[in-house]
């Protein structure tokens, strides 16, 4: 008895290492039929679902941009033999990572999505929906893997490496969403896919600096004084980059210097030197210097003009009356020093601090640290007195979660502003944002009135983007006016419910009323209007919530969702890039601004049309 269970142990022993090294493999697409899929043949273990087999299988295109994916990939594909099949719960995967692949366009990154299938419900396990959208952006890719009807994964199986087929053209400094879903699909909505947000590289750390005109930036900057005079020399940007103009700025004491920079490439092409005047001795100046181009990169440096010693001024001789003065002055200032040292302790003091985030797994923001103002970037001032650094209030360890709603009536300008409000403030008001446009599959999976029911409920605050069609009410289409034939050409209708807003802002309007004759805290809710909409567009039930104008109000929407005072004692809360006149400086600020100028644009016309055709 004995000796048998030595040989089951040498056995187990040696098979140990077999199993470890099977289940830490790493596994890539395979190309297959659906008919060795529906079989269940051994050469099809994990397969890429091509837009050729879901039109031959479903007898219609699914989408362009959706690829290979379908609403119910295991119900469609694989359940018309035996439904019990999709019908199990399946957990999110795990792991979740993005691989950058080699890319010869300077342009753009290719990148490849990997993951681990979760122990729970994996032998129920059918394959994978891997979805890639553009955050600020409609644009989404798709990708689906199935499994063959017939392969049931071990708990061993979950340390797999699964890999999605690359995603190419990826422009260069874009931020995306990549999502990842376990197929089938459960019934409870809730655990099934697991996001990621990421970035593809600058050029600058593709490319190399000297090859990215936006990224680049002189590395090399030397400061030289002659009399009250400051010589600056730079390195100059290489000739294939085409820059051919500089400028310099410098502050000090709320004063701005600026300075415009043209260098005569013919005498060098290296390096430039100009000339600093009218500067006040005894002053630290800040500067920067960029190459004279759209979002140029700045580089900043110190600039210490010293006083200097004038041709008609002796020093001072110590007389003896002199002499037997100094310790006497000496102590009287060292008096004064040490009362205003005991003064200045017993004031408040503003400390700079860094806000660190806390990272958490949330639907289609699992692993993202949202970009928060800098600590420089906030501040308290004044006229005439130092600017002070302040802090976001500590006690949050997580970013406030903003549910944007809004109307799809008044057309896709206005949509587009809506989307690229959510980027700005996703990107640079410390916030994460809710939007059904960058939420596609859960809301179609959802329902879009049961997806803004769970947004309205778990987010911390609400905002309505008014606008007039906000109060539109249009008519439900009739059903049997979409033909079989308009939907084999149209493709699946992944639109968004037409009724969806509506009904959503007549349930925030609900809930304001209810809170507000409980006397409950109003400050979850929100109504903003875009430049070009109106007060009169907000509706009734809006009306007792604040309400702000964008773009001019985002310093009071930021202090709105962080509690921060915009005034203080005799200061008031400049917020750098969020200001009115800063936030166009920053991409996803001139992005947003021309996004509101084209919805006006299209407005007008669009009641311009109106007035004309009621006359």
């Amino acid at each position: 008895m004995l000796n048998a269970a030595l040989v089951v142990y040498h056995l187990l022993a040696l098979c140990h290492p077999l199993w470890a090294q099977d289940s830490a493999v790493t596994i890539t697409p395979q190309d297959c039929t659906l008919d060795c899929i529906r079989q269940g043949g051994p050469g099809c273990e994990y397969c890429r679902i091509t837009r050729a087999n879901v039109k031959r299988a479903l007898g219609f295109n699914s989408i362009e941009a959706f690829g290979s994916c379908v609403p119910w990939p295991c119900y469609e594909l694989l359940g018309e033999e035996d439904p019990e099949i999709c019908r199990h719960y399946v957990q999110a995967p795990n792991d979740v990572t993005v691989e950058i692949l080699p890319e010869p366009n300077p342009k753009s990154d290719t990148i490849v999505v990997s993951w681990k299938p979760s122990y729970y419900g994996i032998a129920f396990l059918r394959g994978f929906q891997v979805s890639l959208q553009a955050l600020g952006g409609s644009s989404v890719a798709c990708q689906l893997f199935l499994f063959h009807r017939n392969l049931s994964l071990l708990a061993s199986h979950a340390q797999r490496v699964y890999k999605s087929d690359p995603f190419p053209g990826l422009p260069l400094g874009s931020q995306y969403a990549v999502t990842v879903m376990a197929l089938p699909v459960p019934e409870e909505w809730e655990k099934f896919y697991h996001s990621k947000i990421f970035s593809t590289r600058s050029c600058a750390e593709k490319n190399g600096l000297e090859k990215c005109k936006k990224d680049w930036y002189p590395s090399h900057i030397e400061v030289r004084q002659e009399g009250t005079i400051i010589n600056v020399t730079f390195n100059l940007a290489p000739p294939e980059l085409g820059i051919s103009s500089y400028f310099s700025q410098c502050y000090a004491k709320g004063i701005m210097k600026h300075m415009d920079i043209t260098p005569n490439s013919s005498k060098n092409e290296t390096q430039h030197s100009y000339w600093m005047t009218d500067l006040q001795e005894g002053t630290n100046y800040t500067c920067e210097i960029a190459a004279n181009e759209v979002d140029a990169v700045r580089k900043t440096f110190n600039v210490l003009v010293t006083r200097i010693q004038r041709e008609g001024a002796t020093p001072l001789s110590v007389t003896p009356s002199l002499a037997l003065m100094l310790p006497v002055c000496l102590a009287t200032v060292a008096i004064i020093v040490i009362l205003l040292a005991a003064l200045t302790g017993l004031m408040p003091k503003l400390q700079m601090k860094k806000l660190f985030m806390k990272q958490e797994s949330l639907p289609y923001t699992s692993g993202l640290a949202l970009p928060i103002p800098a600590s420089d970037d906030i501040r308290h001032g004044e006229s005439g007195t130092p600017e002070e650094v302040v802090s976001l209030p500590g006690n949050r360890v997580t970013p406030p979660r903003l549910l944007i709603c809004y109307s799809s009536y008044d057309g896709p300008a206005h949509v587009k502003a809506v989307m690229q409000l959510g980027a700005f403030i996703q990107q640079h008001m410390a916030t994460q944002v809710c939007l059904d446009l960058w939420d596609s599959l859960s809301v179609a999976g959802e329902g879009s009135m049961a997806w803004h029911c769970r947004q309205i409920r778990e987010s911390d605050f609400i905002l309505v983007i008014c606008s007039r069609g906000l109060n539109h009410r249009p008519e439900a289409p009739e059903p049997e006016g979409y033909g079989e034939d308009e939907r084999a050409d149209g493709g699946l209708d992944f639109g968004h419910n037409a009724f969806s807003s509506d009904a959503a802002v007549q349930l925030i309007g609900e809930e304001v009323g209810r809170a507000k004759a409980r006397g409950q805290d109003l400050s979850k809710y929100m109504a903003a209007v875009f430049e070009y909409s109106e007060e009169t567009d907000i509706p009734t039930e809006l009306r007792l919530v604040s309400h702000y104008r964008l773009t001019s109000d985002l310093e009071l929407l930021f202090s709105h969702l962080h509690g921060v005072a915009l005034h203080s004692p005799g200061g008031y809360l400049k917020i750098n890039h969020i200001s009115e006149e800063g936030f166009s400086k920053l991409p996803a600020g001139a992005a947003l601004q021309w996004a509101i100028y084209e919805a006006g644009v299209a407005m007008r016309a669009k009641r311009h049309e109106s007035v004309e055709g009621r006359d």
